[in-house]
């Protein structure tokens, strides 16, 4: 799906590279503070975007000899060692297991009432309900 990406794009590409927050990529890129939360999201669903992405991703892998499979095993290896010898380097290398496996993602409660009364007389009035 080759597309040519704007210097913008490739700037985004480099700076989410750096530290994988989408919304900090896009302001360092260029894009406004106003609407960088969205570009960034934006940029990040683009087909275009994400393959360019990817490949940067395979890049650094092989430039480091690392992937992500020996990142997990190193971090699996890390806890095992340290159970019974280091309660706390166990217990890190267990938090960054649980946040690869999204054990620990944060939940918001919303609570209150909704009117769905003036939507019905919008539909009524425009669609012409009773």
């Amino acid at each position: 799906m080759s597309r040519k990406l704007t210097n913008k794009q490739n700037q985004f590409i480099l700076e989410y590279m750096k530290d994988f927050n989408a919304t900090q990529a896009a302001i360092r890129a260029g894009y406004s503070k106003k609407t960088a939360k969205v570009i960034g999201h934006e940029n990040l669903t683009k087909p275009y975007i994400k393959e360019q992405l990817e490949k940067e991703i395979d890049k650094r892998s092989k430039r480091v000899k690392m992937s992500a499979d020996d990142v997990l095993i190193e971090i699996i290896e890390l806890m095992e060692r340290n159970k019974k010898t280091d309660d706390k380097l166990s217990l890190d290398a267990l938090k960054l297991l649980g946040k690869h496996h999204k054990l620990f993602t944060d939940k918001i409660e919303h609570s209150g009432n909704v009117d769905i009364t003036s939507k019905s007389k919008l539909v009524d009035k425009y669609l012409g309900g009773d």
